[in-house]
C-alpha cells in the first residue's frame, strides 16, 4: 500500500494520545484504516497508555548505574504517578532497565523534539549530498529516511531496547505504563564515561 500520510498519523495520534510511530505502524498494519488502527492500539494497551500521559507525573526514582569497573556512569531519573508505584516491583526493574541501556547504547537526548535544529540541519545537508544527482522528490525521500534512522541512533525512546532489539524504549515504556496503570515519564538523564571530551 502506499505510504501512510502525517496527516493520517496525526489524526490518529489526536484520537488515541498513542505515540506518534506507534499510530504509524498501527496505520501500517491495519492498511490505513484509521478505526482498524485505533482498534489495534487498544488491544496493544497503547491507547489507554497514551491517555495516561496527560497525567502529571510526580513521584518515582533517581537510579545510578556504574558499567565497565568505573569506567562508564548513569545517573537517570523516571517519574510515575504514585509512591505506591515508585516502589513496586515492576517499576523498579524497568528503571533499572533504562540505567543499563543508557549506559550501553549512549544515547543523547530523550525525543527527537530535543534534537538541536542546527544538529539536523548538519545531518539533512550531509544526506542531501550522499544522494546528489538524483531528483529532488527521491532525495528528500531518502534524507526523510536518514533523518528517522539518525533519531533511533541518539534518542533514547526511538532506540532499539538493548534487552530485545524487536522493540524500542518508548513501545517498553508504553507497556510498562499500560500494565501499571499510571503515567511514566523518563525525564532526563546524565551519562558519564572516563576520559571523553579530553582529546587524544
Amino acid at each position: 500500500m502506499s505510504e501512510i500520510s502525517a496527516t493520517l498519523v496525526k489524526e490518529l495520534r489526536d484520537k488515541t494520545n498513542a505515540g506518534m510511530m506507534d499510530c504509524k505502524r498501527a496505520l501500517a498494519e491495519a492498511g490505513g484504516d484509521l478505526e482498524k488502527a485505533g482498534d489495534l492500539l487498544r488491544m496493544k494497551g497503547i491507547a489507554s497508555a497514551g491517555k495516561k500521559a496527560s497525567r502529571a507525573a510526580k513521584e518515582g526514582a533517581i537510579a545510578s548505574y556504574i558499567h565497565l569497573q568505573g569506567k562508564v556512569g548513569v545517573l537517570v531519573e523516571i517519574n510515575c504517578e504514585t509512591d505506591f508505584v515508585a516502589k513496586n516491583e515492576i517499576f523498579r526493574e524497568f528503571v533499572k532497565d533504562i540505567t543499563l541501556h543508557i549506559a550501553a547504547a549512549n544515547p543523547l537526548y530523550i525525543t527527537r523534539e530535543q534534537v538541536p535544529e542546527k544538529l539536523l540541519q548538519t545531518e539533512r545537508e550531509i544526506y542531501a549530498a550522499q544522494v546528489v544527482g538524483k531528483p529532488a522528490n527521491i532525495v528528500d525521500k531518502i534524507v526523510a529516511g536518514k533523518v528517522d534512522k539518525f533519531f533511533g541512533t541518539i534518542c533514547l525512546l526511538e532506540q532499539a531496547f538493548i534487552k530485545n532489539p524487536d522493540v524500542t524504549v518508548n513501545d517498553l515504556l508504553t507497556g510498562k505504563i499500560a500494565e501499571l496503570g499510571e503515567n511514566m515519564v523518563i525525564r532526563r538523564f546524565t551519562r558519564y564515561m572516563v576520559g571523553e571530551d579530553l582529546g587524544a
